[in-house]
């Protein structure tokens, strides 16, 4: 476990010298207003859409991996497909949900 004991926190004339530093770079300036509000919740976009067919299979998963599910709550079968339509979107499998 960690021992928060030995964090040593920065002062607040370090923090602007850091803040400074990072302002300074080009090429890591924060996001603008704009393109913060482009970002959309990624949870909303990897369940199934509203009336998607479904199949029921039979699979074999590891014990671990579906308690770790089961712990989300009841809804962790929509975890699992989320996971699963996560993993295809990102391979070009399935169209990036809008």
């Amino acid at each position: 476990m960690l021992d928060k004991s030995k964090i040593i926190l920065s002062t607040p004339e370090e923090s602007a010298i850091i803040t400074a530093a990072a302002l300074s770079d080009p090429d890591a300036q924060p996001l603008t207003e704009e393109e913060l509000a482009q970002f959309r919740p990624w949870r909303a976009r990897l369940l199934a859409p509203p009336g998607s067919p479904t199949v029921t299979l039979t699979m074999e998963f590891d014990a671990a991996t579906i308690a770790a599910f089961q712990r989300q709550g009841d809804d962790w079968q929509q975890g699992i497909n989320a996971v699963l339509r996560e993993w295809a979107i990102r391979r070009g499998y399935v169209p990036f949900p809008k």
